[in-house]
């Protein structure tokens, strides 16, 4: 039978922006329901999952989190499975094949941990170089949120502030851990990368650095942190699942958010989900978080239209899917006369972050410079057999390959774009919902950093670390960084959110996390949507206290 829940605080997603308000709003006495549209599996399953796969899925993330046909998300291993979800469109469009999951948990399962600030400088780009929008605060107000939003992920980094980023910029308290080392790979980059003036810094990440913090093992290096860590040294937010449950959270797993009902005062007063049987139930509460990430909200959002709200709800500004950000990405794959060992420690360790920042940027993107560290024995064997080859010089070619090859990658700081949008498809999904349809181009910003700057660069470094062989992607790729799709701003007619997350047309809607980012500068994102959910949550207590 259909069901009526109530909360104090309900919160679509279960991520890391959902998990971090969930404890927080649970230890200021609140209560809490979560909703999650996929399902809640273990770690061990995941484990076994990407262990059957065969070598050509290895590189495919998504490959371990099948998923359910109530909550699909993008697969990226056949062209079919390419198209069957997100309904891409614009000159751009393989760039936004965006590779999150819907379980329990979200995207922290297979991301990197990598976890770069924003600088200063990101935050005031049309006040600075004329391009973009200001944040609608300055980063003195976002650093003590970041220091928490370490603190309660469990961020390593170095303790040496000529090490750290930003630079010149006060931190309010240390990292909780010192830096991973380097491995011999890392170093090398390192020491060529200097030469031609780039810094490659130790990167910030949610990881555990030789020593147990909150429950996680120290990370032993397994360099499997794509798809999975196996052992939970990294966090992930499905190890904030069993918190939240112990201090009173309800999780309901396999619960499909698809309209947020408001009332004639504008507050939202339920949200309805589907279950797997199509059953539709309801939850109400006093404030409502969509935390689901920078496509999905918007989705919902839009999917929400009715008489009250016909652009949808929180939509009066039309800014609800627009703006649609991520770092455009190219790869170099090349190919050395000497070895370079890459494989040990994490999949990343390290960034080039000098590089995204200057005046240039009035007129072309900064950008971050790093090379994977994952172990190329997988990719060396396939490459081998492609050859051809066979017995000992198969055997010698694979170990020559793994050795002897790398990626680096540069990923593009994008402008926030009105016309990088997403809208409703009139493709349906299993459950008979419009699928997200988004139209995306990466912008001339962008593509005079790559023909002037990024790719110019990229040869270079290549060059410096003895390539013999380059081959740059024909095209930009994806990176994983969903932002913008219900962008902040101070100004209601031009914006979705103000400075704490809440919707401008909503008083007890939340909308944090990346999709409220008003640029997305060169670093992954992750960090600075989590100190936005802290910023968020103080909000909502102190809103509910005041009550």
């Amino acid at each position: 039978m259909p069901s009526t829940l109530n909360s104090d605080v309900v919160i679509v997603g279960t991520g890391v922006v959902g998990c971090l308000i969930a404890e927080q709003a649970l230890d200021a006495g609140l209560s809490v329901l979560m909703l999650e549209a996929g399902p809640r599996v273990s770690r061990d399953t995941i484990v076994e999952n990407y262990r059957n796969l065969p070598p050509t899925l290895r590189n495919h993330w998504n490959a371990p989190y099948p998923p359910k046909p109530w909550a699909p998300h993008l697969e990226t291993r056949t062209p079919t499975e390419a198209a069957s979800y997100l309904d891409l469109t614009g000159p751009n469009a393989k760039a936004y094949e965006q590779g999150y999951v819907r379980y329990a948990g979200g995207a922290t399962w297979h991301w990197a941990g990598i976890c770069w600030r924003m600088t200063p400088d990101d935050l005031r780009l049309k006040s600075l170089y004329g391009v973009g929008r200001d944040w609608a605060f300055s980063y003195d107000v976002l650093e003590p949120y970041y220091a928490r939003a370490e603190h309660a992920m469990g961020v390593c980094g170095p303790g040496d502030p000529a090490l750290q980023w930003p630079p010149r910029t006060a931190r309010s308290r240390p990292y909780p851990m010192g830096p991973i080392p380097f491995g011999p790979g890392e170093q090398r980059l390192t020491d060529v990368a200097a030469t031609l003036g780039m810094q490659n810094l130790p990167a910030p990440q949610a990881r555990n650095s030789g020593v147990s913090f909150d429950g996680r093992p120290p990370c032993c290096g397994n360099n499997n942190c794509f798809p999975v860590c196996p052992i939970a040294a990294k966090y992930d937010a499905a190890t904030a699942l069993p918190r939240i449950e112990a201090k009173g959270g309800r999780i309901i797993t396999n619960a499909v958010a698809y309209r947020v009902e408001t009332n004639a005062q504008k507050k939202v007063e339920a949200v309805h989900y589907y279950d797997p049987n199509r059953t539709s139930h309801s939850v109400s509460g006093k404030i409502f978080v969509l935390a689901c990430n920078g496509i999905e909200t918007p989705k919902l959002l839009l999917l929400s239209a009715d008489d009250k709200n016909p652009r949808g709800v929180a939509n009066s500004s039309d800014q609800v899917g627009r703006n649609m950000m991520d770092q455009p990405k190219l790869i170099a794959d090349i190919e050395m006369s000497e070895p370079l060992w890459t494989g040990v420690g994490p999949v990343q360790s390290s960034s080039i972050m000098n590089t995204s920042q200057g005046d240039f940027r009035r007129e072309y993107a900064g950008a971050m410079f790093r090379m994977e560290n994952m172990a190329r024995s997988t990719f060396g064997g396939l490459a081998a057999l492609e050859k051809g080859l066979y017995g000992k010089a198969l055997d010698q070619e694979i170990r020559r390959l793994s050795a002897c090859t790398a990626r680096l990658t540069v990923e593009h700081e994008p402008l926030p774009l009105p016309f990088n949008r997403l809208t409703l498809s009139d493709k349906k999904d299993w459950l008979g919902l419009n699928r997200p349809r988004i139209y995306y181009d990466v912008g001339d910003y962008v593509r005079r950093s790559a023909e002037n700057y990024t790719v110019p660069l990229l040869k270079k470094l290549a060059t410096a670390l003895g390539a013999t062989d380059i081959k740059i992607s024909p095209e930009f790729l994806h990176s994983d960084h969903i932002m913008g799709g219900t962008i902040m701003g101070n100004d209601p007619s031009d914006s979705v959110v103000d400075a704490d997350c809440r919707a401008h047309d909503h008083d007890n809607l939340f909308l944090p996390g990346g999709a409220a980012m008003t640029t997305g500068g060169s670093g992954n994102s992750t960090i600075t949507m989590a100190a936005l959910a802290l910023k968020a949550a103080d909000a909502i207590v102190g809103q509910l206290n005041h009550a």
